[in-house]
């Protein structure tokens, strides 16, 4: 991944945008804006810098416990990779463990380690559920991601309250309608099949 560090080349490249754009980065508001867009880039893709199974750091834990594990009302944001524009929402992630369940903040670690990378919803959504799947060894793993776009909202069709929803069901979720049913239920969605 590209160096995000001080010595990067990212502010210079802000500087020349910043000029195209018609400014003066030597102007008083803009002299710190190409570093400062630096250091958000940084922020907003550690995704991508992000190990894995540090993130993990050993919380999975053996349990007998076979019921339906749901953690959802996830925030996020993320960066859409077609316009360099903010998507925003919520995800609704969900596994039937196999004697295994990982601890409670991993989930939302997970969510954004895939949200802090330039995104679709479509591929951060099966991300989630396959790294998961992978992970855990589960019956199976729910993902529900309901998100706002501002390439949506801001420019295009500029359409306000658009809302996209992507889900990936995988093992039992996608085999067993109730399975699928249970946990739109517990995420307050219904199943339409």
């Amino acid at each position: 991944m590209t160096d995000l560090s001080p010595g990067s080349q990212i502010p210079e490249a802000i500087r020349t945008l910043l000029v195209e754009l018609g400014e003066d980065p030597a102007r008083a508001g803009l002299v710190d804006t190409p570093d400062r867009v630096r250091r958000m880039y940084a922020e907003l893709t550690d995704g991508y810098r992000t190990d894995p199974d540090a993130l993990l750091n050993a919380a999975s834990f053996a349990v007998e416990y076979d019921e339906m594990v749901v953690v959802r009302d996830i925030e996020f944001y993320s960066l859409c990779e077609h316009h360099l524009l903010p998507f925003f929402g919520k995800a609704h992630v969900g596994y039937l463990p196999r004697g295994q369940v990982i601890g409670l903040s991993k989930i939302p670690r997970v969510v954004d380690m895939y949200a802090h990378r330039l995104q679709v919803q479509e591929r951060m959504t099966q991300q989630v559920a396959g790294f998961l799947m992978e992970r855990l060894d589960p019956k199976g793993v729910g993902c529900v991601i309901e998100a706002t776009h501002l390439c949506t909202v801001m420019r295009g069709v500029k359409k306000h309250g658009a809302t996209m929803v992507t889900s990936s069901m995988l093992g039992t979720f996608r085999r067993d309608a109730r399975t699928r049913s249970e946990f739109l239920t517990f995420i307050g969605r219904t199943s339409e099949r």
